[in-house]
């Protein structure tokens, strides 16, 4: 990268690096208007600390790392749901989808947005950025086994939201209450 504040360096940042980055923010945020914010805001901390990338070819993971962390300070002063309203029956949800079914963005986006953000996250760096379980618990700062456990049962969600097999969602299993039920590792 170029001297710090370098106003081409940033325009090309954008230029290159805009549409992924936002992508992964809407994934994050289920929001339009709240991803632009979050992508405005990692390119201006890109534009303020960018000096700090030493190679070229990390700078995608650089970005990444930085609206991940704006997405998680965003939502520090939010109040936490429940880890127990996930709990899903997942002996009744196969492990792979069916073949040949599309799977719309939109129902996509709807089934991540009925998720709260540690599992959105947990799913979004594992699938979006391609990070293993260790690499996810090292940077989240969390036990391996919370980071396969929230992916898990976020993969369950996910599954029996767009496949529709029966499964229920996170607000009926809260109505019933929270039985426990086995987690898949995956």
């Amino acid at each position: 990268m170029a001297p710090e504040g370098s106003p081409t360096d940033v325009a090309q940042l954008v230029a290159e690096h805009h549409a992924v980055v936002y992508r992964y923010a809407y994934r994050l945020t289920g929001s339009a208007a709240d991803a632009e914010d979050l992508t405005q805001q990692a390119f201006l901390i890109a534009h303020q600390k960018g000096w700090q990338v030493r190679e070229a070819e990390s700078v995608r993971n650089w970005l990444f790392t930085v609206l991940r962390n704006c997405f998680l300070k965003a939502n520090q002063k939010r109040r936490p749901v429940p880890a127990a309203s996930l709990q899903l029956n997942l002996d009744s949800i196969p492990e792979a989808p069916p073949e040949q079914q599309e799977i719309d963005p939109q129902q996509l986006q709807a089934a991540l947005d009925e998720l709260s953000p540690p599992y959105r996250l947990v799913l979004a760096m594992f699938y979006f950025e391609g990070l293993a379980y260790r690499e996810i618990a090292e940077q989240l700062k969390l036990p391996i086994g919370t980071v396969m456990s929230r992916l898990a049962r976020a993969k369950s969600h996910l599954r029996a939201s767009l496949f529709q097999l029966g499964g229920e969602s996170p607000a009926e299993i809260e109505k019933k209450g929270t039985p426990r039920t086995p987690t898949r590792r995956g």
